[in-house]
């Protein structure tokens, strides 16, 4: 069980740095709405599988949290772009 949270979280934190790269590269603004958002879930995942590891229950009220920001912080960075916010594709 651990090897299989430990490979969980290695992918993981793979996947992070990946979506990080692209935040900063990201050839227009809405690719970097889009990795944000991708960021934001794979802090969510985790934050989830060192919940399971640890067995801290907390740690899901926190995951929880961070994932409603996350949702709140794409529909506002959407709604800037639909409005006409600045482009730069």
């Amino acid at each position: 069980m651990k090897i299989v949270i430990f490979i969980t979280l290695a992918v993981m934190t793979v996947a992070l740095c990946l979506a990080f790269v692209r935040l900063v590269k990201g050839p227009s603004l809405p690719d970097r709405v889009v990795a944000l958002e991708l960021f934001s879930t794979l802090s969510v995942g985790i934050i989830g599988v060192s919940a399971i590891m640890t067995d801290v229950a907390s740690f899901l009220d926190v995951s929880i949290v961070m994932a409603l920001m996350a949702f709140l912080a794409t529909i506002g960075f959407s709604r800037f772009l639909e409005r006409g916010g600045p482009r730069d594709d």
